[in-house]
């Protein structure tokens, strides 16, 4: 072993014994033929992945070519590869190769290592999204006349169905969906595509007829499985003969599964844990939220024991009432200038939310107020159709059997590309790439994106030239495996790293998950939001996870706010039930009971003026309904709300009155649409 070596393996030994807890260093430590490690949230799971990893290497001379390391996303996978490299700068990437998602590392093997000529595709193959699948399926149907149910959801069918059919059921929606499976296979195979599925599935079966097991296979949050991905596990680990070759080491937490819609269930971690007879560790201790936060989220915990703290602090947990997301977003706004202000970054503040679409209040004012903000919002290429249009255009270039693609795109062009190429001997840039293809003319100059979209098209060809001209091979070898990486990625690699992303972030609970925060606003907090209806237990126990992982995020400071007037259909007023499974002693509701001192809540006056105007109502002698129709809301009956047209807000500026009656008024403004105000409580001057 070079010096070097011996400097970092006494450098490992060093971190090791001071800075791993007692649970870390079990776990890291361990050599059992198949361990699952049940971590708890903010309990360093990243960092014993990294030094189980050196530990192998360094101590039992494990080559890293000779592990497999999982991860369940793009990023994570770099982020593995990163720390790897800071510790040992001369890892190449030809050791790492199998360091990445299931899906890039099924891609790697079907590449490289597996017999994939026997099942009817060549190495060559590229990747189609589930899309593209859907529309050769469409049209397959077509030509062959196929009966086929509920077309504009074919792509879920094609994806859930596809198992009944490959076990000899039938279709329980009594179509042709069944016959078209066999016709889909034999196309895709023709044009030489793969879809997601496809690669572990179709690894997965060629890998038990191969005994090439590596020594470790290493899987992070694993409880993100689902059932294909616990057999391409399997396959991966045993030979030919069924043995187990292969020593197991997955982290995971069973209280972080949020992800249904994917195929993942809440049981997948004692699943594997069965599977495998491996035996359990756990991390128990969180290093990042403080006490209070604990203390509540672990009120939310479905499986596993307690979390413990590592620190001792104890801010309560802020609880604002808001009349509506109008009010809500000017008061984060005024409150996170006043946070930056005393010195707090703005990527140390996020906000999260459920549904997407209540971002765009949020947005809006953040912009007004000069918030530096960013939406993490998941976008496909297809989002883009310039880039949609280039991509397709490429993806025929490197592989002409894909006729479904080059039918969409100009063929002279594709034809021509490979020796025009070759003619430049490889120096191809992104300016020589924007004029061969012609890409000026599918952007719009009257679209309001085309500036956005033009700065996206050459970042995705600088980012084509620098894969294809770093590496080994020639650029045609090196942009089908480009092209195979943004089918699996779609634009996550055009984006920023995280850590560089400038501003306060917006992002609903799904996207918070794995990150952290000093500072989170969980707005929304109201039932039928946080959490959503559910028709049943299992949506209900994985409302209450996202909740939990949302909580979590927070280091130091939590605020949790909700609506009187939600304004969205199904949202009811008041708090989520999650606010009354928290201890009150955790809470700190200081503001809304002061306001409460001065006056009875919004929700509560309604209720005392509606129930006046009844009794008012009651008193008075009852009139035909002929002669005296009730009157709606909606309708002027005010002479007062007649005669002045105008009324004046101190948040939402000046706007036309559109109606009322003798408890409400109703009131239209150019930049917040329509609001309803309670006349008793005055917020709202009506001006001349």
């Amino acid at each position: 072993m070079t010096d070097f070596h011996e400097k970092q393996k006494e450098r490992f030994c060093k971190i090791r014994t001071h800075q791993l807890n007692a649970y870390q260093r079990e776990a890291v430590l361990d050599a059992s033929p198949a361990c699952v490690v049940n971590a708890n949230v903010g309990s360093g799971k990243t960092t014993v992945l990294i030094e189980k990893i050196l530990y192998l290497h360094f101590e039992k001379k494990v080559p890293l070519e000779n592990m497999v390391v999982l991860t369940f996303t793009n990023k994570a996978a770099g982020e593995i590869i990163q720390r790897l490299l800071e510790r040992e700068p001369s890892v190449t990437e030809e050791e790492t190769a199998r360091f990445g998602t299931f899906h890039s590392v099924a891609l790697f093997l079907l590449k490289n290592c597996l017999p994939l000529e026997t099942e009817g595709w060549t190495r060559d193959f590229s990747v189609m999204d589930p899309d593209e699948e859907t529309e050769l399926a469409l049209g397959l149907a077509a030509q062959r006349g196929l009966k086929i149910k509920y077309k504009n959801r074919l792509k879920k069918r094609l994806e859930q169905e596809r198992t009944s059919w490959q076990q000899g059921k039938t279709s329980r929606y009594g179509d042709d969906l069944f016959q078209l499976f066999p016709l889909l296979e034999q196309e895709k195979k023709r044009q030489n595509k793969m879809t997601f599925s496809d690669l572990i599935q179709v690894s997965t079966a060629l890998l038990r007829r191969e005994d090439n097991c590596p020594e470790w296979i290493i899987v992070d949050e694993v409880q993100d499985s689902d059932v294909l991905q616990l057999d391409f596990l399997e396959a991966l680990g045993t030979d030919r003969e069924g043995e187990r070759r292969s020593r197991l080491f997955a982290v995971g937490d069973p209280n972080q599964v949020i992800y249904s819609w994917r195929g993942t269930t809440e049981n997948m971690f004692f699943l594997l844990k069965h599977r495998f007879q491996a035996k359990e560790l756990s991390l128990p201790v969180n290093y990042r939220s403080n006490a209070s936060i604990l203390e509540a989220a672990n009120r939310f915990l479905q499986f596993g024991g307690k979390i413990e703290g590592a620190r001792r602090t104890q801010e309560r947990i802020a609880v604002r009432n808001h009349y509506d997301p109008f009010q809500e977003a000017e008061y984060l706004a005024d409150r996170i200038e006043k946070l930056h202000a005393d010195g707090l970054d703005y990527r140390e503040i996020a906000v999260f939310y459920r549904l997407q679409r209540q971002a765009e209040v949020l947005e809006k004012v953040f912009q007004r107020a000069g918030i530096p903000c960013s939406l993490s919002l998941k976008r496909t290429l297809g989002d883009v159709p310039v880039l949609d249009y280039l991509v397709k255009i490429l993806k025929f270039s490197v592989n002409p059997a894909d006729s479904q693609t080059g039918i969409q795109v100009l063929a002279d062009r594709i034809t021509g590309f490979a020796g025009a190429v070759e003619e430049l001997q490889g120096q191809v840039c992104p300016q020589w790439l924007f004029d061969y293809f012609d890409l000026r003319e599918q952007l719009h100059p009257t679209s309001a994106d085309c500036e956005r979209d033009a700065e996206e098209v050459m970042r995705l060809l600088e980012h084509i030239c620098r894969f294809c001209q770093g590496r080994d091979g020639t650029f045609m070898e090196n942009l089908r495996r480009f092209l195979d990486s943004s089918m699996l990625y779609g634009l996550e690699f055009l984006k920023e790293d995280e850590k560089e992303r400038e501003g306060v972030r917006l992002m609903t609970l799904h996207a918070s998950k794995g990150l952290e925060f000093d500072t989170v606003f969980l707005i929304g907090m109201n039932q039928g939001l946080i959490p959503l209806r559910c028709q049943n237990f299992e949506q209900e126990e994985e409302e209450r996870r996202l909740f939990f992982v949302g909580i979590t995020r927070a280091r130091n400071h939590l605020e949790l706010s909700y609506y009187t007037n939600p304004g969205e259909p199904g949202v009811l007023e008041g708090y989520s039930p999650y606010l009354r499974m928290i201890p009150e002693h955790l809470l700190d509701w200081r503001e809304l009971r002061s306001q409460e001192e001065k006056r009875a809540s919004l929700q509560e006056l309604r209720r005392e003026v509606a129930a006046g105007m009844r009794r008012r109502q009651q008193e008075q002698k009852p009139c035909k309904e002929e002669h005296c129709p009730e009157k709606s809301y909606g309708e002027e009956t005010d002479p007062e709300v007649r005669k002045i047209r105008r009324a004046r807000h101190r948040k939402y500026g000046e706007g036309v009155i559109v109606g009322g009656d003798e408890m409400m008024i109703e009131v239209e403004f150019v930049s917040y649409g329509r609001k309803q105000f309670l006349r008793a409580l005055g917020e709202v001057e009506e001006i001349d």
